[in-house]
């Protein structure tokens, strides 16, 4: 649950640092003062579109803290470990607008995604604005708060995943069946290409070996005179290089005798003689290692032929072809096969649909399950609201013959009828605005009392409904607050009285600077304020002893 907040430079706040008890806490103020800035600023702290309008006039930016315990919010707490972001039982969110709208979130300390925020704010807080009657108007919202009553979020998210899967899985079938006649004409094409490919056997680094070889085998005769003149120089020739050093070294052997520091000299002419005997002999192995071959040197001739051949004719370069070859090869298995590819084809995507259909078959059940549920609370919450007649039920209209839903096997919509003897409406067909809202509210009421979240803020749903009516609304929002933290943005005295704490908005002028601060009330405070909603400026006695009775009267 929401614990604390702080708000510095939000609207009108220069500064307000709040600790939220649990229950139904309602927030009252005059016209104007601002009731709703607090909520305003939770939503900030929950991921809502920020703005330049949102900072103070004045200032640089806008922060907002906000504080949960999420001791018993075991989703929070998972959501928190797989981003590695948990803090024990402690989840604070910090925002940050500057003055030119831009904006900075953090999750315990950890910059983060506006996106992160959402989610997570989502499984903490659920915000239900005056204007809430107006999502209600969409089918799409009904299936939705029947699946959270319901319990079965859950199981709507795996029906769409596997209509998803089966969709992917019919499609793959489809194109397969479509195009057979070209992937056929791809087949034999792979199939000629790979056995040309198949005949030469490239290999990687192949074709630079056949060229050396072969460039070697063109120059034999010029590679064995050469290397015979380069012998004889060395060691068979008149004079020898290697006996004329040698005869050098023989005077430096003497020359060392006179003079020691030329050891040195000598043994680097010793070490050029071993040298040049040693490649003279290594020449000469290699000069007996020569040989034409007439076979060898066609087939080098005609496997490099082939290499430029294929590369040509593949328009790559001729030592690509291996890799071209293995890219062939998975390219013909994985279109391959024909009349038993598309029979696989076929029975993986009916194996998916009959997955689909167990799924959604298991979310029908549970949907015509808890519909009549529904249909019961709500109607008992909407009765009491000035419609002491009215019937409300969930409509469940199954989708016509094979034709299949992201959300399952029916249409939900809700529908009213708001006086005896009246005729079953869609509720974008209520003519009165009054009704709806309390319709509206009804509804909000029923699925909150089952939402996993523990947090629920009421911004002005009372709107347009008074007296009795506004005394019952204040009882089921006391109720829901029973084993609920709700905040309640709220102008009706009825309401007001039901809270188990009251925060008061007061609004101040001064120095041409407007300020708004919200502050805790006693219970002398809260009689005050609540005889301020009955009677306006003037308190009298009377309004007094009404707002007491008021008080007492939600206590009973």
């Amino acid at each position: 649950m929401l614990t604390h907040i702080n708000i510095s430079n939000f609207a009108i706040v220069e500064q307000l640092d709040l600790d939220i008890p649990n229950k139904l806490t309602v927030i009252t103020g005059e016209t104007g003062a601002g009731k709703s800035i607090m909520i305003d600023a939770l939503g900030l702290a929950l991921g809502d579109r920020a703005d330049s309008g949102s900072v103070r006039h004045g200032a640089d930016k806008a922060e907002i803290l906000a504080s949960f315990d999420i001791s018993n919010i075991p989703e929070a707490q998972h959501w928190l470990q797989q981003r590695d972001l948990e803090a024990e039982h402690e989840c604070i969110l910090r925002r940050v607008v500057s003055g030119d709208g831009r904006s900075r979130a953090y999750i315990n300390g950890t910059p983060s995604p506006i996106q992160a925020l959402k989610q997570l704010g989502e499984i903490l807080v659920s915000i239900h604005g005056q204007h809430e009657h107006q999502a209600l108007l969409k089918k799409e919202t009904h299936r939705q708060l029947l699946d959270a009553f319901s319990g079965l979020a859950g199981q709507a998210d795996i029906v769409a995943e596997r209509y998803q899967h089966w969709q992917d899985q019919l499609k793959a079938f489809q194109h397969f069946r479509d195009h057979a006649k070209e992937m056929q004409d791809r087949v034999d094409l792979l199939r000629f290409q790979i056995n040309e490919l198949q005949e030469l056997k490239p290999e990687d680094g192949e074709l630079a070996q056949l060229e050396v070889e072969h460039k070697r085998m063109s120059n034999v005769d010029s590679l064995l005179g050469r290397g015979q003149q380069v012998v004889s120089g060395l060691t068979e020739g008149e004079p020898a290089l290697t006996d004329q050093v040698q005869s050098i070294n023989h005077i430096l052997d003497d020359m060392v005798g006179d003079d020691e520091s030329l050891r040195e000299i000598h043994d680097m002419l010793d070490s050029a003689r071993i040298q040049m005997e040693e490649a003279s002999s290594s020449l000469q192995h290699y000069l007996g290692r020569l040989e034409i071959d007439p076979q060898r040197y066609q087939m080098l001739d005609s496997r490099i032929s082939g290499y430029f051949h294929l590369g040509r004719k593949h328009r790559i370069a001729p030592h690509q072809l291996a890799h071209l070859w293995q890219t062939l090869e998975e390219e013909l298995n994985a279109i391959d096969g024909g009349e038993e590819k598309l029979q696989k084809l076929e029975q993986a995507a009916e194996s998916a649909k009959d997955s689909y259909l167990d799924a959604a078959k298991t979310l029908s059940k549970g949907r015509n399950k808890h519909a009549n549920k529904l249909d019961k609370m709500i109607t008992e919450k909407i009765q009491p609201l000035g419609m002491p007649g009215a019937e409300f039920k969930v409509q469940l209209q199954t989708n016509p013959a094979n034709q299949y839903s992201i959300h399952g096997l029916e249409q939900v919509e809700f529908v009213v009828s708001t006086n005896p003897g009246q005729p079953i409406k869609a509720l974008n067909k209520v003519a009165s605005g009054g009704e709806l809202s309390r319709i509206s509210l009804a509804i909000q009421v029923a699925c909150a009392a089952t939402t996993n979240v523990s947090t629920l803020v009421f911004d002005e749903v009372d709107v347009g409904i008074g007296g009795a009516v506004a005394q019952i609304v204040g009882k089921l929002l006391q109720e829901l607050g029973t084993n609920n933290q709700v905040l309640c943005v709220t102008h009706l005295p009825q309401v007001a009285a039901q809270g188990h704490t009251h925060l008061h908005v007061n609004k101040q002028t001064s120095k041409k600077q407007t300020h708004t601060d919200i502050a805790k009330l006693s219970q002398d405070e809260k009689v005050a304020e609540i005889a301020r909603m009955l009677g306006g400026l003037k308190i009298t006695n009377q309004t007094l002893a009404h707002a007491r009775e008021l008080i007492e009267d939600s206590q009973g």
